[in-house]
């Protein structure tokens, strides 16, 4: 048998994404984001491409990404609890990080393969935020798949989008266990 990482193992069976809004003050500086940046990097990435990068959104970024989200929220004719959700997961945080994917073409890699790895280091930042003590969530939201929020508020590149942000902060409520799935209704077993 392998040797087992238990304490690996029971963080990932018990690990717990924490509600953005429940997040408040501190938030990691850059030598805590350090380590935690660098394991998210560690994803998986078929040909090694890199095809994600990051931006650290501090509160001066986040209160002007709101302002953006306002505004677009409003050309794109939304409702206004649309626009104040898109409005908020800026406004109310204290930092976050944008995962950007890039799209990198690669006749050896399918574009769909850089895409989960864009997802993985979503979720890799996520797992690394909450095993280093932070409380974290992945969120998109509207304004992360609209092209002129992506350009006027990030400037991203025409071959960029957003996978996620992540929001890191310290946790003021613990979350209650939500219900999982019925593995026995998800796998299905082949042995021949």
């Amino acid at each position: 048998m392998p040797e087992k990482n238990q304490a690996a193992l029971e963080f990932l069976l018990t690990r717990r994404s924490r509600p953005a809004k429940t997040l408040t003050l501190p938030v990691p500086d850059r030598d805590a984001l350090m380590p935690i940046l660098t394991a998210a990097a560690r994803t998986p990435d078929h040909g090694k491409l890199e095809p994600w990068r990051f931006i650290v959104l501090e509160k001066p970024a986040l209160d002007r990404l709101a302002g953006v989200a306002q505004s677009r929220g409003a050309a794109l004719g939304l409702d206004e609890v649309q626009i104040q959700k898109g409005v908020d997961q800026f406004r109310n945080a204290n930092l976050a990080i944008a995962v950007v994917e890039i799209i990198k073409p690669n006749e050896k890699v399918p574009a769909v393969e850089i895409t989960y790895s864009a997802g993985a280091v979503c979720l890799s930042l996520l797992n690394a935020a909450l095993a280093s003590g932070w409380g974290a969530n992945w969120l998109s939201g509207w304004a992360s798949h609209d092209r002129g929020f992506c350009t006027e508020a990030l400037d991203l590149s025409d071959n960029e989008r957003i996978a996620g942000f992540l929001h890191i902060g310290t946790e003021k409520a613990t979350p209650p266990e939500r219900p999982r799935p019925d593995l026995e209704a998800i796998t299905t077993w082949l042995s021949a």
